[in-house]
């Protein structure tokens, strides 16, 4: 069963900015602030800027392939299964820590509206959360979203509202010393902006939700874009109010450092205000995590990576609930087992991991030179962007510390051996690595399933409605020849293959091909020609395609035709005859055309290539 598609732009900037807008706001500030001091401004702003490859990464990835999944989806047809099954796991993993993290928090901003609590108070203050987004999440992806919706759009107004009346509260000594002692300053920013990096899996859960996504090459990269705009800016305002205001001087470890500050700014009403818009945040974060890290189990699921279950979709609410239901209870079990700084710093290890093949995903796409691969967002700077994307992510990967690198490497290894003994036997897919590969050594290996379902997945993103010209290019004779040949050699096999389709003789259809291409020849443009012809009968028509390397010979003095269409109709079918002659010249103008019908792998290439193109299409 598919999925519904009830969200919009506003809705990918809710789910990106509520993920990103949570406990690296509210809480992480108190816990960086010990180790870096007033320089966690820079470590926020840095994150940001080393942030940008990888979020332009995956939204060329995202526009390209707006599947359930997002980040798995990916990377599992780019690099292949055994990647795919440690990102899958990887990114549901980290996407739930994220979560669980979020409702850490909200128990930790309940003793401010409450008192003081036990911590198993805490715990299940975020466990009764947890199954309230569980819920929401079974019942309705629409009202997930505007359930977002509304909660994002609070916290920003209570935010700016913070930063505004902050900003003119500041005083410039709480900046002095603006680096942190010690011998080596710069590791303590780095490690800091590795540490941001858990706010920033927003990224990923959009991609997450792609598949429900209503025009997902224009909603993706508006909603995505902007929100990591806004809230990267957000970020460093609100954190650079928050030291300047000097509540973090006090050398004491708080988990409520935003709210310490309203504090200073307002009293009790302000730290209330600040309480209520972390809960918002957190809520946010929180839901968003159930909505998207389903997702990858859905998505893992569907590729038989992981048992069949995970991906029944609720018939009802249209919603995989088998998959919902996990998620929510593994973020309740995580809330008691990490301790808060090695949760951070797990789920943001992985996030890195996921983004050196996010960005590793690009480049071989790029360099699969799949004709179907065709993101409506391209990242700027390829490969640059991406090899600096990986290069930043390495290094702060080894900046994380022994405890976070362990709990990764453990987690890879269970990922390798769930990947050994399950998935060999179910999965036979091939990868764009694989294409690569092909390039490499100029030898096929493998079939072409990954052509055609990208493929699909383009009609499915695009909205593409089949009409009858596509019908006739699905199942139309596909000629691919080496060459050289003459137009009369050709024409044999022109007649021999289309004689069959409208039962007609072939000598007779060979002798009026030759008689036509003599009156006045086809080869319309240099390396395209277009044979057509009325023949006799009623309700006839076909069309063949035809590639020749080495080019058939249609006039003494012009170059070698490569492009063949030949169109063969009876005069009842002048009108589609027309319309046909019309779509074929919009598809051989595209810029691209000729590069991809060259370079096409075989005959499906070639069909693809044609049901893809972009034309006007008959309204059905």
């Amino acid at each position: 069963m598919e999925l519904k598609k009830p969200l919009g732009a506003l809705d990918v900037f809710c789910i990106a900015a509520g993920a990103m807008i949570s406990s690296g706001l509210f809480v992480l500030p108190g816990v960086m602030f010990l180790n870096v001091g007033p320089a966690m401004i820079l470590a926020y702003g840095l994150a940001c800027l080393l942030m940008t490859p990888n979020v332009l990464s995956a939204m060329e990835l995202a526009t390209a392939m707006p599947k359930a999944g997002g980040t798995y989806f990916f990377i599992e047809r780019s690099l292949g299964p055994f990647a795919g099954t440690f990102a899958g796991f990887a990114e549901w993993f980290s996407t739930a820590l994220k979560g669980a993290f979020a409702l850490v928090g909200m128990g930790t901003f309940a003793m401010l509206l409450f008192g003081e609590l036990p911590e198993f108070q805490i715990d299940l203050i975020g466990a009764g959360c947890c199954v309230v987004f569980v819920v929401l999440n079974l019942v309705s992806v629409k009202g997930t979203g505007r359930f977002q919706s509304i909660m994002v759009f609070a916290l920003l107004a209570i935010l700016l509202g913070y930063v505004g009346l902050g900003a003119t509260r500041i005083d410039v000594d709480h900046y002095k010393p603006f680096m942190p002692k010690g011998p080596n300053p710069w590791a303590a920013v780095l490690m800091g902006a590795g540490m941001v990096f858990v706010s920033y899996i927003g990224v990923t859960k959009v991609a997450s939700v792609s598949e429900e996504v209503r025009r997902p090459g224009r909603s993706i990269p508006l909603g995505l874009l902007s929100a990591f705009i806004v809230v990267s800016v957000l970020y460093v305002a609100a954190v650079g109010v928050t030291v300047g205001l000097g509540t973090l001087q006090s050398g004491e470890r708080t988990l409520t450092p935003i709210s310490d500050a309203a504090h200073v700014l307002l009293g009790g009403p302000g730290m209330a205000v600040m309480a209520a818009a972390a809960t918002l945040a957190f809520i946010t974060t929180a839901n968003a995590a159930v909505l998207a890290a389903s997702r990858s189990l859905l998505a893992m699921s569907r590729d038989q990576l992981i048992p069949s279950r995970l991906a029944v979709v609720n018939r009802r609410f249209g919603t995989p609930h088998v998959a919902i239901l996990l998620t929510g209870a593994f973020m309740i079990c995580v809330l008691l087992v990490l301790t808060l700084e090695n949760l951070i710093k797990t789920a943001s290890t992985l996030m890195l991991l996921l983004f050196v093949l996010i960005n590793a995903s690009v480049i071989v796409m790029r360099a699969s030179k799949i004709h179907s691969y065709r993101p409506r967002f391209r990242c700027p700077g390829h490969p640059w962007t991406q090899v600096a994307g990986m290069c930043t992510c390495l290094f702060l990967i080894a900046e994380m510390g022994a405890v976070p690198l362990a709990i990764s490497a453990t987690f890879a290894l269970l990922g390798l051996a769930w990947y050994l003994f399950y998935v060999p036997r179910r999965v036979k897919r091939q990868s764009a690595l694989v294409h690569v590969v092909e390039r490499i050594v100029d030898r096929r290996i493998g079939t072409a399933t990954l052509e055609s379902e990208l493929k699909d997945i383009l009609v499915e993103r695009d909205n593409i409605v089949e009409d009858r010209f596509d019908k006739l290019i699905k199942t139309c004779t596909i000629l691919d020849m080496e060459g050289p040949t003459d137009y009369e050699e050709f024409f044999k096999a022109v007649a021999y293959h289309t004689s069959q389709h409208l039962h007609t003789n072939a000598d007779s259809l060979y002798h009026q091909l030759v008689d036509r291409e003599k009156e006045s020849t086809t080869a319309i443009a240099p390396g395209l020609a277009i044979p057509h012809m009325i023949i006799q009968g009623k309700q006839k028509f076909d069309i063949l395609l035809a590639r020749c390397k080495r080019g058939i010979r249609f006039q003494e003095s012009g170059p070698p035709v490569h492009m063949v269409f030949v169109l063969l109709g009876t005069r009842d079918e002048r009108s589609f005859h027309l319309k046909s002659l019309m779509w074929i010249a919009q598809i051989a103008r595209s810029p691209q055309f000729k590069d991809r019908w060259m370079n096409a792998r075989d005959e499906q290439e070639l069909r693809n290539i044609i049901l893809l193109a972009a034309r006007d299409r008959d309204v059905q």
